[in-house]
């Protein structure tokens, strides 16, 4: 019940937030630093909700779709998060052989169960990952994406983050392939997948 609660909130949101799309630019320019076109392999090692330790070995073979967020993100994220399950969904018997990961830049309020009930509100197959600050700023130095702790008086606790907004797609052999910028529709990605797949 209280899933069924979470996704219908999670569901308005992105509602809400896709007409939003158009002021993106009101977005820190800082959030969205450009990866070279050249490949290069990022790396991670960071606690799933259930506390075992996730590292890219763990996904060899597939592909995969890498965002960096927050729970607390009020349009970004779950607007990034609904393309994917959009993605998942449409890739239909493909879908096994790519794992979208979902890593969070506020580690301290995102990590534990909540978080699997965050991803799992939109697709089953996300998966949730959350370090403490070290490996969180290891994954993102090693994904070459920006973020940084904001206050602000009307978000939750006080704060909220300003992040890089792409999504990143590996390689089965763990090399970068290329990134989709925010507002990528899902049918790009998908087609984009279905001829590497």
């Amino acid at each position: 019940m209280r899933l069924k609660v979470l996704q219908k909130m999670l569901w308005a949101a992105v509602a809400l937030a896709i007409p939003a799309y158009g002021a993106l630019h009101l977005l820190d320019e800082r959030a969205e630093t450009p990866v070279a076109e050249v490949s290069f392999r990022p790396t991670f090692s960071l606690l799933d909700a259930e506390g075992r330790v996730r590292m890219p070995s763990d996904f060899a073979g597939k592909h995969l779709l890498v965002f960096f967020g927050f729970t607390n993100c009020p349009d970004v994220c779950p607007t990034t998060l609904a393309e994917v399950a959009q993605v998942m969904e449409g890739l239909g018997d493909d879908a096994g052989k790519v794992q979208p990961l979902f890593i969070s830049i506020d580690p301290t309020r995102d990590r534990g169960l909540e978080l699997a009930e965050y991803t799992a509100a939109f697709h089953p197959s996300i998966l949730g990952l959350a370090g403490d600050e070290a490996q969180t700023r290891a994954a993102a130095g090693s994904f070459r994406i920006f973020y940084e702790r904001e206050d602000s008086s009307g978000a939750p606790d006080g704060y909220t983050m300003a992040h890089s907004a792409s999504l990143y797609l590996i390689g089965p052999d763990g090399n970068w392939l290329r990134q989709f910028s925010y507002g990528t529709p899902a049918s790009e990605i998908m087609n984009d997948l279905k001829q590497r797949l």
